[in-house]
């Protein structure tokens, strides 16, 4: 037993290791002000999109994979979002990057459940120890308004539920759910930036862009959709 316990706690830190390294050697690629800049974003616009067009499907198989990966290794979903609609435009874009953060946000559940349940009960029990009454009342209702309301770093959100023991079929399919209205506003958001790049040489100013309708729609949804979710928090996790 207490070398099944050892075997765990390696394996978790292990994992925790290659996540540090992963996330430091793609963010030591480049810059904030590379990625930033207008030219940067229309060159590689040009790139994806010629790729898109010769090896669609692997280029949706690439990308599939990297946001399973991407979720295994505590990524954050908004620029993958954007990502996903600016190059696969704010519905195929969000039908793959739903199901890819899905699975992902799934195996990484099953993997913490298995080798860092103690670990997570130890730092979050005492803290969410309220929320335990209410999955068991009902386990996939409040898993879904968990996963939509938010209020978590989504790489926490993912391995809480641990604590609880959900079943991994109601965490996937309340993922699944619960993360559409987000992910696919972002999306739309995306899709209109790939728009503007398309259509303008030179980047448009701030106020040009806002009040573009591609950009404004989403943002205004997006900003009621958060509105809503932050009340919904204080009902949620009132102990």
């Amino acid at each position: 037993m207490e070398k099944a316990k050892k075997f765990k706690l390696f394996i978790g830190l292990f994992y925790l290791v290659l996540v540090g390294l992963f996330l430091y050697f793609f963010f030591s690629k480049f810059s904030f002000q590379e990625i930033t800049s207008y030219d940067f974003i229309k060159n590689n616009r040009n790139y994806f999109f010629e790729l898109k067009k010769t090896n669609f499907f692997l280029l949706t198989f690439l990308f599939f994979i990297f946001v399973i990966v991407w979720v295994l290794a505590a990524g954050f979903v908004s620029p993958l979002a954007l990502f996903s609609g600016f190059i696969f435009g704010k519905w195929l874009g969000s039908f793959y990057l739903i199901f890819g953060i899905s699975i992902g946000a799934t195996v990484l559940y099953l993997f913490a459940n298995y080798f860092l349940k103690d670990l997570i009960r130890d730092r979050f029990l005492r803290k969410f120890q309220g929320l335990e009454i209410k999955f068991k009342k009902s386990e996939f209702i409040y898993l879904l308004v968990y996963r939509f309301i938010g209020g978590i770093p989504f790489a926490v959100s993912n391995v809480l539920p641990c604590i609880f023991n959900v079943k991994a079929h109601n965490f996937f399919w309340a993922t699944l759910i619960g993360v559409s209205p987000q992910i696919f506003l972002m999306c739309a958001l995306g899709s209109g930036l790939e728009k503007v790049i398309d259509q303008n040489v030179e980047a448009p100013s701030l106020f040009e862009l806002i009040f573009l309708p591609d950009i404004y729609i989403p943002l205004v949804i997006f900003a009621c959709l958060v509105i809503m979710t932050i009340f919904l928090r204080k009902l949620f996790y009132k102990k």
